[in-house]
């Protein structure tokens, strides 16, 4: 084995700071400007101090604040670090800051917040050499604007649960703040969306129009600016929707990186992908945003011999989310059918090679907080049928069942063009259904409209397939409490892309956050999966192995199994 990749995984306890705001995984159609090359690999006589990997995305995005994407999470680790992430051991650690606060080491401790309410203040060092690309230093300043941008309620920023339970960030100096939470919760000291922005060059931008911060951002407008960047490499060139070539950054604070450029090369369509990677214009395709597990079986049984191929096993979850105010996925007998009505042991043996087991939760079975109390649902064609009867959908006219208005059972699903998986599971689901009654019509979009525009403003009318990606223990509040309804007052904050609301519900994701021993939180975990797996407002499809196409001279890429990608160590990567 010439990369060393853990196998097996174990849970750790976290939390959302939505290492939280569950970052997004999908891939899409094919880009003629993706077909250009940015560079040769370095397999294919390019310099052996140059990388050039594959994946399906181009971020909507760099703006660590906008939008979550697997691909900019991807991306964004080799340029910038949040303050905390999870290791390959899934425990917490510091990242940007020097040492973890905890209330053991002093770093943290109970406070009353100003309403006479128990909390926590927990005090972080920057790393002192911590610079941006353009020399100026990382400072409390820099940590202050990120934290204003994530208060304002304007911006549409991600994971605003986290900056919203922070009342008030308290600056000591250059390096040293105090952050102060409205609450005791075990996850306290997470805070791996907390990253900060570069001051001198965004707080005028955002102070302009906050509204309009989100689209006004030096982050798009000029993405190649060294003063965006303080990780081991700066843009050099971009090219929307195609690459992102990524240089040393003479100012990094930590292990000098083997690799003198590093691009990223967005090939949409998999096919391509593939016929790149042959041909050596990339030396790689990333595991967290690259092949599906049927096409990495099917490239491993041509040319398994010239990669080292890992399969690692995570925290990937395919699913389908349901828009609820859909008045037909209104009613939860229809949603139960839909269920009973999908074969998933049957497409993961004849699809996935029985390498894609299915879920039952959106929490993994790889994570401590599983619980058995759930609703499972095996095909049942008849236990389907007789749902849909039961809603009222009796009437059959040209193999379509209609209710006693002569309404049509007709539902759009939709995902991201050119991932060839995703489109064979939605005629998949097409064919059953349709036996069942359900006239299922498919409309796909490229990944930045599908998660730019339709999944981010809940503009699509029914079923929209995509899967998450999450940190250990992740507790789901931006995925499903109510407070998280994407609306245009909120400007689109929020992940909770259902709509579902549910008091109980979210009841237990308050609860479970207060446990601080995992024996106070286990009954609370169990509540959320119970209600999850009985309300449905997510039909559950598959745990994903994310499946990594090495060359055989890379050297210290490690999969994680969880949201930090493996890039977040990309200075240890190295050719043999």
């Amino acid at each position: 084995m010439t990369i060393d990749a853990k196998q097996t995984v174990r849970a750790r306890t976290t939390g959302f700071a939505l290492l939280a705001v569950v970052a997004l995984a999908a891939c899409g159609k094919s880009d003629d400007a993706s077909q250009q090359s940015a560079t040769a690999g370095a397999g294919n006589g390019g310099d052996d101090r140059e990388l050039v990997i594959g994946i399906t995305q181009y971020p909507s995005t760099m703006n660590p604040n906008v939008d979550s994407m697997v691909a900019k999470t991807y991306v964004r680790a080799m340029l910038m670090r949040g303050l905390t992430r999870f290791n390959h051991d899934w425990e917490l650690e510091c990242s940007l800051c020097v040492e973890l606060p905890t209330l053991e080491n002093g770093l943290a401790r109970m406070i009353e917040t100003p309403d006479g309410r128990p909390g926590i203040a927990a005090t972080y060092e920057i790393q002192p050499d911590a610079t941006w690309g353009d020399g100026t230093p990382v400072t409390t300043k820099d940590i202050q604007l990120a934290y204003d941008v994530g208060r304002d309620t304007t911006t549409g920023a991600i994971n605003t649960d986290m900056y919203r339970r922070i009342y008030q960030l308290e600056v000591h100096d250059d390096k040293r703040f105090t952050i102060y939470t409205d609450r005791v919760t075990y996850n306290f000291n997470v805070l791996g969306d907390f990253y900060p922005l570069p001051d001198h060059l965004e707080r005028e931008i955002f102070e302009a129009d906050p509204y309009e911060y989100r689209h006004r951002t030096t982050f798009n407008a000029d993405v190649t600016n060294p003063g965006l960047w303080f990780g081991p490499y700066i843009v050099a060139e971009a090219q929307q929707g195609s690459y992102i070539k990524m240089t040393r950054n003479p100012h990094w604070w930590g292990k000098e990186p083997y690799f003198d450029t590093i691009t990223t090369r967005a090939i949409q369509n998999t096919s391509a992908m593939e016929a790149n990677l042959l041909s050596g214009t990339i030396d790689m395709i990333a595991g967290e945003i690259g092949l599906q597990v049927d096409q990495a079986l099917a490239f491993e049984s041509r040319h398994g011999d010239k990669y080292n191929i890992i399969y690692n096993p995570g925290l990937q979850y395919e699913h389908i989310d349901v828009n609820l105010d859909n008045p037909i996925l209104s009613d939860k007998r229809v949603r139960k059918a839909l269920m009973f009505g999908m074969d998933r042991e049957q497409m993961n043996e004849r699809i996935f090679g029985g390498k894609q087991p299915v879920a039952h939760t959106r929490v993994s079975p790889l994570d401590k907080v599983a619980s058995d109390n759930i609703t499972k649902y095996s095909f049942d064609e008849d236990k389907a049928i007789a749902l849909l009867e039961e809603a009222g959908w009796t009437e059959i006219r040209d193999g379509i069942r209609h209710n006693a208005d002569g309404e049509p059972l007709r539902i759009e699903i939709m995902t991201t063009a050119g991932n060839k998986t995703r489109e064979l599971v939605q005629q998949v689901l097409q064919g059953k259904w349709k036996q069942i009654g359900v006239d299922l019509r498919i409309r796909n979009e490229a990944p930045r409209v599908f998660f730019g525009q339709t999944t981010r403003e809940r503009k699509f009318t029914g079923l929209a397939l995509f899967a998450w990606v999450a940190a250990p223990e992740t507790v789901p509040r931006s995925i499903l409490h109510s407070s998280e309804i994407p609306t245009t007052e909120n400007n689109y904050a929020g992940q909770n892309y259902t709509g579902i609301n549910i008091p109980e519900l979210d009841a237990a994701i308050e609860s479970v956050e207060f446990g601080l021993s995992l024996d106070e939180r286990l009954p609370h975990w169990a509540t959320i999966q119970q209600i999850y797996s009985e309300e449905l407002p997510v039909l559950s499809l598959f745990w994903r192995p994310n499946p990594y196409i090495y060359p055989l001279w890379l050297r210290g890429a490690r999969p994680t199994g969880h949201l930090n990608a493996s890039t977040n160590w990309i200075e240890y990567w190295t050719r043999e």
